[in-house]
């Protein structure tokens, strides 16, 4: 796929989505810039806002294999990641692959399932495989996670560590529907005459890795580098903020940005690609000062000043220079 085709390919799949769920463009193409990065997605908002609905139609969309494990309490690792069973006809252990081995692997309401659990998700965010009694096991291509919680709701639940966190690419929120939207739900839930949407699927598993690939081709200028480091750097120095933003943010801006750039039919990074994606991109890697906590402060707030302070590029650094 060539990087002038993503725009055409990524309209037609943001179409079938918004069948199913309406006036959330903004999400949907986070979700899809976050697949198309290989990276993945947090989307944490409150129940009853499309959180499952949204990973359920994107995956129905791009034909992908969808595994939803609904995070508990009681649940183990080795109900994520798969466990070695003994074959008595074989005499010997067979592995079972768990939920983990799907394309799209939805966990919902993933601060509900104790560390221990959670943690069975690091090896397979960051190295893409899964280690089950000393043997590697490789996930297949391409492999996202996408995790929801409720922000609001503590009883119960075991909050994501920063170490996590970090391994996010985006974090996305939902938002309440507009009203004319929200009548809109209503009003074709009452034309269908039924509660599911159907979706006619725009490419296959190969289509979705050729489109990944097809943004290592998006241009980045040095002074678009020069400018992601600046933002990524000012939210260290920030005086509200303990804990800046890891060189992985700053990977993770890059990622989306070109992802951004490609999806919006350009084949070169401007700034405002780069502003457009850096909260959901950065917020969530913040750790803010204790005192700012009890004055109510907002890592997203402090990823805008930064913004708002790093001056820049000209157009003619970002566009002119040699490719």
């Amino acid at each position: 796929m060539r990087v002038e085709e993503v725009g055409g390919t990524v309209d037609e799949v943001l179409g079938q989505v918004a069948r199913a769920v309406i006036g959330k463009r903004e999400p949907a193409e986070l979700l899809l810039a976050g697949l198309a990065c290989r990276g993945h997605v947090l989307i944490e908002d409150l129940p009853g806002l499309a959180k499952t609905l949204l990973a359920r139609s994107l995956a129905a969309a791009t034909s992908l294999r969808l595994a939803r494990v609904q995070f508990t309490p009681d649940l183990l690792p080795a109900d994520v990641t798969g466990s070695s069973v003994f074959d008595p006809r074989r005499a010997e252990f067979e592995f079972r692959p768990g939920p983990l081995f799907a394309n799209l692997v939805l966990g919902d309401e993933i601060n509900r399932a104790p560390p221990k659990t959670q943690a069975a998700l690091l090896e397979a965010m960051q190295e893409r495989h899964v280690t089950v009694d000393g043997i590697t096991h490789p996930l297949p291509e391409p492999f996202c996670v996408l995790a929801t919680q409720n922000p609001i709701e503590f009883e119960g639940t075991y909050p994501l560590p920063e170490a996590q966190l970090d391994r996010f690419l985006l974090r996305v929120a939902m938002g309440y529907p507009s009203p004319d939207d929200e009548q809109q739900i209503l009003q074709r839930r009452l034309d269908r005459r039924v509660d599911e949407v159907p979706i006619v699927p725009v490419i296959d598993a190969a289509g979705v890795v050729a489109l990944q690939d097809a943004l290592e081709d998006v241009h980045v200028a040095p002074s678009m580098l020069a400018y992601i480091v600046a933002v990524v750097g000012a939210t260290r120095s920030h005086a509200m903020v303990q804990v800046g933003a890891s060189p992985r943010g700053s990977e993770a801006l890059l990622k989306v940005s070109r992802a951004m750039a490609a999806m919006a039919g350009r084949d070169f990074v401007t700034p405002e690609d780069v502003k457009g994606v850096a909260v959901p991109a950065l917020a969530h890697r913040l750790i803010l000062r204790p005192e700012q906590w009890v004055r109510g402060a907002r890592t997203d707030d402090v990823v805008c000043e930064c913004l708002d302070q790093v001056p820049t590029p000209a157009a003619r650094d970002v566009v002119a220079e040699p490719r």
